[in-house]
């Protein structure tokens, strides 16, 4: 059936089911959803129900939007919602979308503005006909969030026409008889970096993830090259487990050289990758490196990104449909669930993931509707790769920076921006808050600072703990007066010049580059002060070689090389990882609700995927295997 027709016969089905009176101009895919359009939002408003039952019996997400003609002018509009929601919600902008009907509005306390199932937005949607979105004010300005919000509104007709276009491709007819899947190894596979994989069946192709492997040069990218994957403007959808640039630090290289379709992640993953992505190129521009792509790729990106969030199950092509769930990972890092066919085939794909709590996030989910084959990351998959608890990190941490400043010496924390500083940060702020630790400040210098800003803009991913800290007591712990940012030269300038005990966050994490070289340089020689090590530091690093006790450290300068004299205190704190380590890993398979038929193992070095494997298989008599580069394995 023609798309045309498929859309006229969706019209009629929904004309039988809404209220006499009510007009429906129009019905349009717009990327995974049916868009209603129609004359009169008052009687959708009024019911509730009738969404919901819509979308059960037409099995698709739908949104409802208005006619342009039944809108009230903007001006209008906002007086109108400000009489409607509760002044303690704090409404602090709009911004309207006459091509969607759409009202965007920033409130500080977005649930007042929802109200108690969603009462308050049909009132809003009664007196003004706009249909209302409702965002959170960033508590921390961000300028990438606030660019990505603006992007968007100065894009949106371009988006809708893009929308449109995924829609329709989403919705056409299957036209194959054959029924098999198969997934094609495209890099991540007995290494750690350029994480990407290719979902096929005779319909559809999935690329999940699309990173780069910043530490080599010669084994940089993913196999793009592969027929399976040429040409690219055949490949449906890109998913997104997670932000880190080795899973998706080549997806602007897509839109360089073809791709079309869309991006499929989660609201804190498209921020926080935009912020990365944009940071490689620039990185890769100073340091005389090949850019792999320009700007205006990462720009295509965002436009054609859409945002999920956790448990929606979304179809993204005509036989797949994508349900995301927390990873624990890093803000917005999700497990994806494939469910292939009308129940032909389930397939999880982890990315990277943290069985276990954190500071910042709930254990990743392993409970699913169904699921037969899942390919899982092994980082920390060897025998011996056993993580002490996060309490004794924690007190580690803790007891280091006592000593420390009872010293009168500086703590320099080499630290990654996303993930790890932000675990590190509360860490510190409770011990500080507790008077566990002197009233210090608490320096954060590189992206460190925006990166945390995006993770004020969305609590709503962050643990049960946090939420209600943030939510029901009023404390936001990413506030509090013991962060410093260092958001000038003149000010990491002074910090240097007039040395006072002091934490100082700093990227990079491994010490190859950026702001925490400057410190490093300025403190090494003091033997009070100290080099705290949260995260993993890989060989050929400036970090591994100080961890392996180089004393004497060869730098370059502006004047030329010079050396720096090691001398102060080095402490390497495990626990802090976003990863599972090997007994978590086992559990994570072993407590799965159902259990796989079969587990793929990846992104590890090739000990630590086959150790894994093998231990999975013997213990649980599953069937594993190593995934290795370039391969393709039939699943059904």
């Amino acid at each position: 059936m023609a798309i045309e027709d498929v859309l006229s016969d969706l019209k009629k089905k929904i004309e039988e089911k809404v209220p006499d009176g009510t007009t429906i101009t129009s019905v349009e895919f717009e990327g995974p959803q049916l868009v209603v359009y129609t004359e009169n939002p008052k009687n959708f408003a009024d019911n509730g129900h009738i969404v919901r039952n819509l979308a059960k019996t037409l099995r698709t997400r739908i949104v409802v939007r208005p006619d342009p003609k039944v809108l009230v002018p903007p001006e209008d509009a906002i007086e109108k919602i400000k009489d409607t929601v509760p002044k303690d919600s704090i409404l602090t902008n709009f911004h309207f979308d006459p091509d969607v009907g759409e009202v965007v509005i920033e409130a500080e306390k977005p649930g007042l503005v929802i109200g108690k199932h969603g009462e308050t937005l049909r009132d809003i949607t009664k007196k003004i006909g706009w249909t209302p979105k409702v965002v959170r004010t960033p508590p921390i300005k961000s300028r990438t969030v606030n660019n990505i919000r603006e992007f968007m509104r100065t894009n949106h007709k371009d988006r809708k026409e893009i929308l449109k276009t995924v829609g329709r491709n989403i919705h056409r007819e299957c036209t194959s008889k054959d029924k098999w899947v198969r997934v094609t190894s495209l890099g991540g596979c007995k290494e750690v970096g350029r994480s990407c994989f290719l979902l096929s069946t005779p319909e559809s192709k999935v690329m999940i993830d699309c990173g780069v492997n910043v530490g080599s040069d010669d084994n940089m990218t993913p196999y793009l090259y592969l027929p399976e994957v040429q040409p690219l403007n055949q490949i449906d959808a890109v998913v997104l487990t997670h932000a880190h640039l080795d899973h998706q630090g080549l997806v602007p290289l897509l839109y360089k050289y073809g791709y079309e379709g869309p991006i499929y992640c989660t609201s804190p993953t498209r921020d926080m990758m935009v912020l990365l992505q944009l940071d490689y190129i620039d990185v890769a521009a100073k340091d005389g490196k090949r850019i792999p792509y320009e700007s205006s790729n990462v720009r295509d990106g965002l436009k054609h990104t859409i945002a999920l969030g956790f448990e929606e199950v979304t179809d993204i092509a005509p036989d797949i449909k994508l349900t995301f769930h927390n990873a624990g990972h890093i803000i917005g890092s999700a497990i994806s669930h494939f469910h292939i066919g009308d129940g032909l085939h389930n397939v999880v794909i982890t990315g990277d993931y943290k069985y276990g709590p954190t500071r910042l996030f709930d254990p990743a989910v392993n409970k699913f509707p169904r699921v037969e084959t899942v390919i899982t990351e092994s980082t920390y998959g060897a025998s011996s790769a056993i993580q002490p608890s996060l309490k004794e990190a924690e007190k580690n941490l803790q007891q280091i920076v006592k000593r420390t400043i009872a010293n009168n010496g500086i703590v320099l924390i080499p630290a990654f921006a996303v993930g790890r500083s932000q675990e590190v940060m509360i860490v510190l702020e409770d011990a500080i808050r507790k008077g566990i630790i002197d009233d210090i400040p608490v320096y954060l210098d590189g992206m460190i600072w925006e990166a945390t800003a995006i993770h004020a803009t969305y609590p709503e991913y962050l643990n049960n703990n946090l939420r209600k800290l943030i939510f029901q007591k009023g404390q936001n712990p990413f506030l509090a007066e013991c962060f410093k940012p260092v958001d000038s030269h003149d000010l990491r300038k002074k910090i240097i010049n007039d040395p006072h005990p002091c934490v100082i966050l700093a990227t990079s994490g491994m010490m190859n580059a950026g702001p925490v070289m400057e410190y490093f340089k300025a403190f090494a020689p003091d033997p009070n002060n100290t080099l705290v090590f949260v995260g993993y530091q890989a060989d050929g690093t400036l970090g591994r070689r100080i961890q392996k006790g180089w004393k004497e450290i060869p730098l370059s300068s502006k004047n030329g090389a010079e050396v720096v004299q090691m001398n102060m205190d080095v402490q390497v704190v495990d626990g802090f990882s976003g990863h599972s380590d090997r007994k978590q890993l086992m559990d994570f398979i072993k407590k799965m609700k159902p259990q796989p038929e079969r587990v793929f193992t990846e992104h590890g070095d090739e000990r630590s995927c086959i150790d894994l494997a093998s231990s999975l298989h013997k213990k649980y008599r599953l069937e594993t295997r190593a995934l290795t580069n370039l391969e393709t394995v039939r699943l059904v």
